[in-house]
């Protein structure tokens, strides 16, 4: 397509404008989910902090322990309990997560030992250290286990918490400012005049931007003028960091927001992305305040925003995992009728296969809510069912 940016062009170019914030803060783990590490997690302690049981059973010497000997119990170690020695010929029981008795080398599970009062026979004795877990196999002490970057999920807070970290230190929330543009949209809720629609973009585009975890200042609708759009412009860019809009970044006679940039000391381009759905992207900024302008059309600007401005935003955040993980699915269509552009084909799995959505029209935001994922075809390229086709889900580009 003549003029027109490769995906990955237009994805490096905004990647090299973006500037990670610098302030950081520190807050309390439990209130750290979606945030990213502003410095690395280095860990004061040993995970586990000692040798301890993996499984309910009984700690023994091996060697002493076979089908035919008995061997006397002879002490009782709950988890949390430190237990004594263990007393040669003799036999613990232990339960999950209690620390190993100084002299055991091993944890018998109980469904291969028998018991009769005090006194415990191993009928299948298992390998040498088994069911030990050892001080440290997770974490040793010194350990970075979280890097300056990474983006605080259940895990990596479940992590934190392991190493006894009830305070995280983290970038500052980014502050995000979004806007509307077109006369013809209608908050849900009022009459629907004729000739007119609902904004749905607003929906979509906010809860994306809350998927992300920044700060939101939802600024509304603006009405198709130049006047109207500089001045919210001017507040946007007046209380964030990065300010988004979907339409009116075109060159049409009621498209404001290019020369509203411009009207403000600002700079803007308007990048053709050679990407179907999609194609208009911009780019620019207004003083230190940066600008994306997404489509109107709404699957344009869900996919657009999830391949561009949120590794944009990721990157501004500080993270440093921005690409999300694709896989290999076999085609359970046939295309062949080759497009000019890439193509990001609405989908979902079924048996293992990738079927596509009938209407695959950018107007069509049912189909968003029907894939589970979307289907990348490069440009010029056909599909045949059956063939490999790599497949982005929508929860990699949703988190």
């Amino acid at each position: 397509m003549s003029g027109a940016l490769t995906v990955e062009d237009a994805l490096a170019r905004l990647l090299a404008a973006a500037r990670p914030v610098t302030e950081r803060e520190t807050v309390a783990a439990d209130d750290a989910l979606g945030r990213v590490l502003a410095e690395p997690l280095v860990s004061d302690v040993a995970v586990p902090p000692l040798d301890n049981s993996a499984m309910d059973g009984y700690a023994v010497r091996l060697a002493e322990a076979d089908a035919d000997t008995w061997l006397p119990v002879s002490q009782r170690i709950p988890a949390g309990h430190p237990g004594q020695p263990l007393q040669p010929g003799s036999a613990a029981r232990i339960f999950t997560g209690a620390a190993i008795p100084p002299g055991a080398d091993t944890v018998v599970m109980q469904e291969d030992c028998e018991q009769i009062d005090d006194r415990v026979r191993v009928r299948r004795p298992p390998p040498l250290g088994a069911n030990i877990r050892r001080a440290g196999e997770d974490i040793h002490v010194g350990q970075c286990v979280l890097a300056a970057g990474a983006r605080l999920g259940p895990a990596r807070l479940g992590v934190a918490a392991a190493t006894g970290a009830a305070t995280l230190t983290v970038c500052r929330r980014l502050r995000v400012a979004v806007f509307f543009t077109g006369d013809e949209l209608v908050p849900p809720g009022q009459p629907l005049p004729p000739g007119r629609i609902y904004n749905s973009n607003r929906a979509t585009l906010l809860a994306l931007l809350r998927g992300l975890g920044v700060e939101i200042r939802d600024l509304g609708q603006v009405a198709d003028t130049l006047e109207a759009t500089v001045d919210v412009l001017r507040a946007a860019a007046g209380q964030a960091d990065v300010v988004i809009t979907s339409g009116g970044v075109s060159v049409g006679e009621e498209d404001h927001v290019k020369a509203a940039v411009h009207a403000l000391g600002g700079s803007i381009d308007l990048w053709r992305v050679a990407m179907k759905p999609g194609k208009p992207l911009a780019h620019g900024r207004i003083g230190e305040v940066d600008f994306i302008g997404l489509p109107g059309n709404p699957v344009s600007a869900f996919v657009v925003f999830c391949l561009f401005a949120r590794p944009f935003l990721l990157a501004r955040m500080g993270a440093t995992e921005r690409a999300p993980a694709a896989f290999a699915v076999p085609a359970g269509f046939t295309r062949g009728k080759p497009g000019e552009r890439r193509e990001f084909l609405r989908a979902r799995l079924e048996d293992g296969r990738a079927q596509l959505f009938a209407n695959q029209s950018s107007g069509v935001l049912t189909s968003l809510a029907w894939a589970d994922g979307l289907v990348d075809v490069a440009a010029g390229a056909g599909v045949e069912a059956g063939e490999p086709v790599r497949f982005l889900p929508l929860s990699e580009l949703l988190a």
